[in-house]
Formats: structure tokens, C-alpha cells, sequence
């Protein structure tokens, strides 16, 4: 049985940039937001399950909704939940009014914050708004940490005897979501039979899981372990049936190269890795398996 100690609230789709590398295809126009209402249940589910340690609070950019953020912070600390937040820092245009943002947030029991710094957020600019957050973090006493993405770009792996190898990706960028649209092009391709396992995500005992509005348990963005509106967390994580499940057991038993042998899919001689295999394995699927596979706008798709 699965053991969850994490939930990540994507507090909302909506963010004010359309970054090229977004998992989720969050961008300006972007449906899909909490209510408090919507908070205080999914935390009411999180508490009954009993083994949630840590909240954290999400998007697309959940700076966009400040009062809600507040808020959620606040009702999940009430509960007893460690509780930090996941941001682009577009709301740090300078420290002094980073502190003004993040002061509330440590009064209302923020526990820590990890922010993007990286050139696909901000280009090439050296006070970028994660500095003068990170800056205003350590005058409160925040804990506070970067998460940074570097551009992908193609480099030669050395041989064992230091010559170059065979061209390989360099970055961090994983490409699924608008990254398998935005960023694949031009890059090296293994052959799709070389995918046989997910190397970021552990499917048959997830750690933490991500929830949005719509009420759906992501165990990776767009694979669903269930919807908290239909099914409460209490029911849902102790019933989880990895092995059953029609992508997750594929993907156990073979990888992305395992779902689409499973389901005979039409696919690409190669992919630039796992992710977006599997991505492009799922989206195919998404007619097929609309409850697993949601919503369709992770996918790009309205």
C-alpha cells in the first residue's frame, strides 16, 4: 500500500508566463483554481488519511491568488502540516516588497519556499525576482531554496577514455507537457524500445501525489491516481492498485516502450526520454482512458 507523506496543491493552473518547459501548460488563460472552500476539504481528506506530513502550495503561479495562498497556508499549518510553497518569484520585484509578500505567509506558518531561478524563466538577467526573494527570505528567518532549469542543449558524452562519444541531452528540462511540444525539436533520440522503466516517478509506492481544482490525484501530470470529489483520499490511496491500473501497470512492467507494446500504439522510431515517450504514449490514450488520463489541457488540449 502506498505511503504518502507529500501533497502538492497546484493551487491554480493560471500563471502569468507561458514557459516554453511547463509540465501542466500553465499560461495567462489557464482554467483551474481552488476555492478556500475546495482547500479546507482536500486538507480536511489529507488529515483523515493520516500519514500527510507536509503541504505544499503550487501552480502555475499560486502568487497569482495571494488571499487564497494566505489563506491555504493557514488552514494547513491550523492542521498540523508542515506546509511550503513552489514559485516562479514573479512577485519579487524587489526585496523590499518580496518581504511584504513572504512576512504574512511566515506569520501564517510558511514553513519554507523553493523558488525557480533559471534562464527559462528569466533569460539572461542577474537581479532576477528569485534573488530579491531569496534575499527577503533570509531577512525573515524563511527557509528558502532554488530550483533551477537549465536550457537544453545537446553535448558529447565522453567515452571511458575521455574521447567524445555519441551526442546526448544536457539540461534538466523533463519533456512532457509543453516541453514535448516546445523544446524536442532538433535534439538526439534514443530509439523507443530503450525506455523500458520511468526513471522519475515511483508509480507502485508514490511518496507524494499533486492535486489540483478539478479534484484529480496526479501521480505524475496528467496520470491520475483517482478524484478526491468522487473518491476521498481516506478510500482512494489504501484501495490504489498499481499493477491494475491500465497505464500504471504497463509502465511497471515495461516502461514507456511497455505502454505502447501494451496498447499496439503508433509511435516515433525515438524520443528524446522517457517522459516523452510516455507523454507522447498517453496523449494518445486520452480517448481511451479519459478517467486516468486528465484533464485533457495538461495535454495541451481544451
Amino acid at each position: 500500500m502506498s505511503i504518502l507523506t507529500g501533497l502538492h496543491f497546484l493551487l491554480t493552473y493560471k500563471c502569468l508566463s507561458d514557459c516554453d518547459h511547463c509540465f501542466v501548460y500553465s499560461g495567462p488563460h489557464a482554467e483551474g483554481t481552488f476555492t478556500l472552500a475546495q482547500v479546507r476539504q482536500a486538507l480536511d481528506q489529507a488529515q483523515r488519511l493520516g500519514t500527510i506530513a507536509r503541504v505544499f502550495f503550487e501552480g502555475g503561479a499560486p502568487f497569482v491568488y495571494y488571499a487564497l495562498l494566505l489563506e491555504a497556508v493557514r488552514e494547513a499549518r491550523a492542521r498540523g502540516f508542515e506546509v511550503g510553497i513552489v514559485s516562479n518569484a514573479y512577485f519579487a520585484t524587489a526585496a523590499e516588497d518580496a518581504r511584504a509578500a513572504l512576512a504574512p505567509l511566515l506569520a501564517a506558518g510558511l514553513s519554507d519556499i523553493t523558488l525557480s531561478e533559471d534562464e527559462l524563466h528569466f533569460g539572461d538577467v542577474r537581479e532576477t525576482p528569485a534573488r530579491h526573494a531569496l534575499a527577503a527570505a533570509a531577512a525573515l528567518g524563511l527557509a528558502a531554496d532554488t530550483l533551477p532549469t537549465a536550457m537544453p542543449c545537446v553535448r558529447m558524452a565522453p567515452r571511458a577514455d575521455g574521447t567524445p562519444g555519441e551526442p546526448e541531452v544536457a539540461g534538466d528540462v523533463m519533456f512532457r507537457g509543453r516541453a514535448a511540444e516546445k523544446l524536442t525539436q532538433g535534439l538526439p533520440r534514443r530509439p523507443w524500445e530503450s525506455f523500458a522503466e520511468c526513471p522519475h516517478e515511483d508509480l507502485a509506492e508514490p511518496g507524494r501525489v499533486h492535486l489540483d481544482a478539478y479534484g484529480n490525484v496526479h501521480l505524475c501530470q496528467g496520470l491520475l491516481m483517482g478524484n478526491i470529489w468522487q473518491t476521498p483520499l481516506e478510500v482512494m490511496v489504501p484501495a490504489y492498485a498499481p499493477q491494475a491500473h491500465p497505464i500504471v501497470g504497463p509502465l511497471l512492467r515495461g516502461g514507456p516502450a511497455g505502454l505502447i507494446r501494451t496498447y499496439d500504439l503508433a509511435h516515433e522510431e525515438g524520443y528524446v526520454d522517457a517522459c516523452h515517450a510516455c507523454y507522447m504514449a498517453r496523449r494518445a490514450l486520452l480517448d481511451r482512458f479519459p478517467v486516468e488520463l486528465a484533464p485533457r489541457q495538461v495535454y495541451g488540449l481544451a
